[in-house]
This record gives C-alpha cells, structure tokens and sequence, in this order.
C-alpha cells in the first residue's frame, strides 16, 4: 500500500510522509477493524444469550404443558370411570323399572281378576285352602314375592 514516485526514486521526505500518513490510515483502519470485531463478537454473544432465552423458555413450557396435559388426562380418565358407573347404574335402574312394570301390569291384571270374581260372586265360592296350618287365600297366589335381580351388563346399550 505504500506509494511510489512515478520514477521509482524515493525523496528522503516525502515517502516517511506517505508512509506515516498510510501507517495512520492503516492504524484507523485496523483500530475500526478491531472495534467492528468487538462489535461483531458482542452482538453475537447477545444474540447466542437471547437463543439461549428463548430455548430455556421453550423447555419450560413444553414441561408446563405436559404437566397440564398429564393432569387433563387424569381427570379424563376419572371422568370416564364416573361416566361409566353411571351407565351401569342406570342399566341396572333400567331393568328394575321393566321388572316392576311387567310385575305391576300382573298385579293390576289380578285386581281385575278378583274384582271381576268377587262382583260375580265366583270368589266367595273358592275353598280357603290351608298350606302347612297357615290360610292360603287365592289372591296371595297370584304375586310371588322374589326379589327383583339385575347386573350392570343386563341391559348395556
């Protein structure tokens, strides 16, 4: 970068001149050089802690996240079992009621039955019968007393 005469010949002042003044241009070239460096290298150091940021925070909600979908499931879960306690309880309720209508229907048959035979006058003349020493009276017959059975999978919809 240092400059020449056009005839090759150097003066003894001018070329410390040229070379002092290329020597500053040279210095203030390097000493921005070294500052855009220095720059260059902070800015990287910034952006490489801003990234760091960002993917911390990132790390942190994803484990938010899974946490609060764990716990989504959980009640999911628990829901379900409810939901389906439910059912079977209601499946059970169920044949309970087709139970007792087809039992209150035979009652309601029987009534009709002995009303109609008693205005006739056809059930005064039925024996009164007598099981074990203990009075068995027609209408007595016509109900059996069971108990009314029913499990969750009976009736499952």
């Amino acid at each position: 970068m240092a400059s020449s005469s056009g005839s090759g010949v150097s003066s003894g002042s001018t070329p410390p001149v040229a070379n002092s003044g290329s020597e500053d241009l040279r210095q203030v070239m390097d000493q921005r050089k070294q500052r855009r460096m220095l720059s260059n290298r902070e800015s990287a150091r910034r952006s490489r802690m801003r990234k760091q940021k960002h993917l911390d925070d990132l790390t942190a909600q994803v484990a938010r996240l899974r946490h609060e979908n764990n716990q989504i499931i959980s009640n999911y879960k628990a829901i379900m079992q409810r939901h389906l306690a439910v059912e079977s309880d209601n499946s059970v309720l169920r044949s309970q009621v087709a139970a007792l209508s087809n039992r209150l229907e035979s009652l309601s048959e029987a009534i009709q039955y002995m009303n109609r035979a008693t205005n006739s006058g056809t059930l005064r003349e039925l024996p009164h019968q007598a099981i074990d020493g203990f009075p068995v009276h027609p209408w007595n017959l016509l109900s059996v007393n069971q108990p009314i059975m029913a499990s969750p999978d009976m009736l499952q919809c």
